[in-house]
């Protein structure tokens, strides 16, 4: 597993969740801090057919600026992406996002795997890859896209999540990946100030 008090860079932080994930985003993102200085990603399995609510949802609770993500639009530090519904979400080189109507990977689109494997193609190292609550197994391979590009990898605690399949799936793609509850999770991401993961903040000394 990654050492927690290992100082990293961080360009980047992706996540994926499906069933129970938007009540842990709603942990997650006000975690984040304003000088965090990095570009955050996210897929979540909604309806397709329907508008996505989760800018307006989450907007007021987060320090970053949060967008619906549009097809090649260059990507920034201090902004939340989140994939629309029905295209995946893809990280190009530039960097941009990129928009697809490809097929659906685990019956979903947008889908995790998709996104996870696109970004760990730029950010290879620099990237954080994150795995919460879900009830199908998108994201394990993506997961594992993201470890063997040098990537960390984090999953919620399968026993915290109000589904634990994709969590679990998760783990047995990517078995060395930090597993934390919720809260710590939170702590984790607020300690990634300036594209620097700085432990001495999760471990509860400030820098």
């Amino acid at each position: 597993m990654t050492n927690l008090s290992a100082a990293r860079e961080l360009r980047a932080i992706a996540i994926g969740g499906s069933a129970g994930s938007v009540d842990a985003l709603g942990t997650l993102l006000p975690a984040l801090r304003a000088d965090a200085g990095v570009a955050v990603f996210i897929v979540v399995h909604l309806p397709r057919e329907r508008s996505s609510m989760l800018v307006d949802i989450f907007s007021r609770r987060s320090a970053l600026t949060l967008v619906e993500a549009e097809d090649k639009q260059p990507i920034e530090p201090g902004t939340v992406y989140f994939a629309p519904p029905d295209y995946h979400l893809l990280v190009d080189e530039g960097p941009a996002l990129s928009l697809s109507a490809d097929e659906l990977v685990h019956y979903s689109r947008p889908a995790i795997d998709v996104l996870f494997e696109a970004a760990a193609d730029v950010y290879g190292p620099a990237l954080l890859g994150v795995v919460l609550s879900g009830a199908n197994e998108d994201g394990a391979a993506g997961l594992a896209a993201v470890k063997h590009r040098g990537g960390w990898t984090v999953v919620q605690d399968p026993q915290e999540a109000a589904s634990s399949i994709m969590p679990r799936a998760a783990l047995a793609a990517a078995p060395d990946s930090e597993v934390l509850a919720l809260a710590e999770l939170a702590k984790l991401l607020s300690a990634v100030r300036d594209g620097q993961y700085q432990p001495a903040s999760y471990l509860g000394s400030a820098p």
